[in-house]
C-alpha cells in the first residue's frame, strides 16, 4: 500500500469514529519516525479507544500491518504505528497537555479537509 492510501484509510477511519481537530503532519525530512503523524482526539476514553479500533481495523483490512499500539488500555493518549504513519488518538485533555502541534510546529500540515465528511 502507498504512503498516501494509508495516510487516507487513517484519516477516513478516524473520521468515522467522529474524532475532533484531525491534524496530519508532514514530518518528511523533520523525523526519522514516521513519514507523517495523524493527530486527533476524542472526548472520552471509550470514544479514543474506538477510534483506535477503528484505526487498526480499517489499516488491517486494507493489508496493512499495524506494528505496534501502545496505551490503549487507558485512553488517555494511543499510538498506533502504521510504519510511514503514526497515528497519535487523545483524550480531549491530554492533547491540550501535550500539544504535540506546537511541538512539531516546523512541520507542514498536509489538507486532509476534502476526505473529511461535512
Amino acid at each position: 500500500m502507498e504512503k498516501n492510501e494509508l495516510l487516507l484509510t487513517a484519516v477516513k477511519a478516524a473520521d468515522d469514529k467522529r474524532a475532533e481537530d484531525i491534524v496530519v503532519l508532514n514530518m518528511k525530512g523533520i523525523s526519522l519516525i514516521a513519514d507523517y503523524f495523524l493527530i486527533c482526539h476524542g472526548n472520552s476514553d471509550k470514544q479514543v479507544q474506538a477510534i483506535a479500533n477503528e484505526l487498526k481495523d480499517k489499516a488491517e483490512e486494507t493489508g496493512y500491518h499495524v506494528r505496534r499500539m501502545e496505551g490503549y488500555d487507558e485512553g488517555k493518549w494511543v499510538l498506533i504505528d502504521l510504519g510511514d504513519v503514526v497515528a497519535h488518538v487523545f483524550h480531549r485533555d491530554e492533547r491540550t497537555y501535550y500539544n504535540l502541534e506546537r511541538l512539531w510546529g516546523d512541520a507542514p500540515t498536509v489538507d486532509v479537509q476534502s476526505e473529511l465528511t461535512p
